[in-house]
């Protein structure tokens, strides 16, 4: 028995880039920022920043593009997955991402009238779709 499961809260490094594949597939792809602070050998305390390579694909893809923006803050849910392929020089390259299969927006609504979308509202805009996305809904608590 294996298991794959990745979980992360991070902000988007750039608005997702969606394209279409053909008319009924979707792909989104963003970098997602964690951060994890230590305290260094000096006694000062250091920020490490990780990138991830964050793809999501059908239904879930076209959420986050009405949804998500640069800056935002997510928690994701997937699994690891490493592909290779050959440059045009030939060489053999390796990428390794997150294929996310659900993700909760954890930005509050902001005070000044803008607002985040909610996930009800996101659910019932798109009427043509025929996909249920579930997601995992929170306190303003961490999720674990």
């Amino acid at each position: 028995m294996s298991v794959n499961k990745v979980i992360l809260i991070g902000r988007l490094g750039k608005d997702p880039e969606v394209r279409k594949i053909n008319a009924t597939t979707t792909v989104c792809n963003f970098p997602l920022a964690t951060n994890e602070s230590y305290k260094n050998q000096d006694g000062t305390y250091t920020e490490q920043t990780e990138w991830h390579n964050i793809v999501m694909w059908r239904g879930v893809a076209e959420r986050a593009e009405r949804i998500l923006k640069k800056g935002n803050t997510i928690f994701v849910e997937g699994k690891l997955r490493t592909r290779s392929w050959e440059d045009k020089e030939g060489h053999k390259r390796y990428t390794t991402e997150i294929v996310v299969e659900n993700f909760q927006l954890l930005d509050k609504k902001e005070s000044s009238g803008n607002t985040q979308h909610s996930s009800n509202e996101n659910k019932s805009a798109d009427t043509n779709s025929t996909e249920t996305i579930t997601e995992p809904t929170f306190d303003d608590d961490l999720p674990f």
